[in-house]
C-alpha cells in the first residue's frame, strides 16, 4: 500500500485520479453524442476546428496541424465529409493555388446539434477542472510553507 508523505499529497493524487477518470468519460460521452448527431467523432473534430479555430474555413496544411493527423488521413477525412454534405473545397480569393476547406450549412448544422448535446459534458469537465486546479494550487501552497528558505548568511570556505 502506498504511504503518501502527508495528506495533501494524497489529496493530489485522488483529484489527479478523478480529473483522468472525468477526460475519459468526457471522451466516451462525447463520441457518442456526436454520432448520435450524426457526425463521426473525427468529422466532429474536423468541423469545430474549421468553424472554432479557422473561422469556417482552412487548407489542408492548416487542418493537419491543428487536428495532428497526417495530411493524407485529413485529406481522406475531408474527402468523406464533402461526400456527406458537410464540407466544400473552395479556391481561395487571394491565391488560386490554394484550396480551402469550408463548412456548409449541413456541417454547420449537426455541429450545433452535437455542440448543443455536449453541454451538460462540457460543465462537468469543468467542474473536474476546477477541482483539480484547486487541489493542485492546495499543494503549492503547501509545499511553499513547509519548505526552509535557503541560508542567506555567508557561507565558510572548507
Amino acid at each position: 500500500m502506498p504511504n503518501h508523505a502527508n495528506i495533501e499529497d494524497a489529496d493530489q493524487v485522488r483529484r489527479v485520479a478523478d480529473f483522468r477518470l472525468a477526460l475519459q468519460r468526457f471522451e466516451r460521452t462525447s463520441d457518442r453524442v456526436v454520432r448520435q448527431s450524426g457526425l463521426t467523432p473525427r468529422q466532429y473534430l474536423l468541423l469545430l476546428a474549421l468553424d472554432g479555430r479557422h473561422g469556417g474555413s482552412a487548407s489542408i496544411g492548416a487542418l493537419t496541424r491543428e487536428l495532428v493527423l497526417a495530411q493524407s488521413t485529413v485529406t481522406e477525412l475531408v474527402d468523406r465529409a464533402q461526400t456527406e454534405g458537410l464540407v466544400e473545397r473552395v479556391v481561395a480569393r487571394d491565391d488560386a493555388r490554394v484550396v480551402l476547406v469550408g463548412t456548409t450549412r449541413e456541417g454547420s448544422r449537426r455541429l450545433a446539434r452535437a455542440l448543443a448535446a455536449l453541454e451538460r459534458e462540457r460543465d462537468r469537465l469543468g467542474v473536474a477542472i476546477d477541482e483539480l486546479n484547486a487541489a493542485l494550487s492546495r499543494a503549492r501552497a503547501t509545499r511553499r510553507v513547509t519548505v526552509s528558505p535557503p541560508a542567506t548568511g555567508p557561507r565558510r570556505r572548507a
